[in-house]
């Protein structure tokens, strides 16, 4: 399985690539009017692009192929159908998000585009099967309950982000903290002195993918934030996170 260090260096390129791709979404977005103007309900003062998601998921996509195309990573995309059914997931997470945050749809059809990315999801085998407590126990779910178990908790993490997501840097700042902690906690468990997590399993890269472009984004989202990362931003990372603790468990 990839070293601490691989996964290290694609979680940079993560960051470096969301960061680079942000200047030029803000300069686009301006120019679409994707902007969201200031009312009194709003602490910002001009009107700021609100698609940072873009730039996120832009991250997100190089470095998930750059970890295709890297031999360390080959024990996790080989013969496994999950890596696929992650990306597609995230696209349609994203792009749901993203329709959002430029048109506005409804949250009842927001929640149902969220069921939807959650089969995907089940059909591609990326599930909760399993959750465990720390210094408890371990909790095996039946056959009959893991699609459901998958889908609310995608739902729970996708809508506490995007609640979150409410002052600039908030939301970006508390998942790369998440995201971080559980890559440190998954390292452990796939330490082989410890040798609690099964491999191979995506939950380390997932999680240090989210924490790359969580860092990225965040020079540009700092009071005064230049950009907001949206619907398409928030409910990418709840994918991420919802991800990576499934799987890992």
């Amino acid at each position: 399985m990839p070293g601490t260090g691989a996964y290290l260096v694609i979680g940079a390129v993560a960051a470096l690539v969301t960061f680079v791709t942000t200047p030029v979404v803000v300069r686009v977005a301006r120019r679409m009017g994707w902007v969201v103007q200031p009312d009194p309900r709003r602490v910002h003062k001009v009107a700021t692009p609100d698609v940072g998601g873009i730039a996120m998921f832009v991250g997100f996509a190089v470095a998930f192929g750059v970890a295709r195309l890297w031999g360390a990573f080959d024990p996790l995309f080989a013969r496994n159908s999950e890596p696929l059914g992650v990306l597609l997931a995230a696209a349609l997470m994203f792009l749901i998000g993203f329709v959002d945050d430029v048109r506005e749809i409804s949250a009842p059809a927001k929640v149902v585009g969220t069921v939807a990315v959650g089969a995907v999801l089940v059909y591609y085998g990326v599930t909760m099967f399993y959750f465990r407590v720390p210094l408890i126990d371990v909790y095996i779910l039946s056959d009959s309950w893991v699609p459901l178990i998958t889908v609310l908790w995608l739902l729970g993490m996708t809508n506490a982000i995007n609640l979150i997501d409410g002052l600039d840097g908030l939301a970006a700042g508390i998942v790369a903290i998440a995201a971080g902690s559980f890559f440190l906690y998954s390292q452990h468990l796939a330490d082989p002195k410890v040798g609690l997590l099964t491999q191979p399993n995506l939950g380390p890269m997932v999680a240090v993918l989210a924490l790359g472009i969580c860092l990225g984004f965040l020079p540009h989202n700092f009071n005064p934030a230049k950009i907001f990362m949206g619907d398409g931003g928030a409910l990418l990372l709840g994918l991420l996170m919802a991800v990576s603790t499934s799987v890992v468990g």
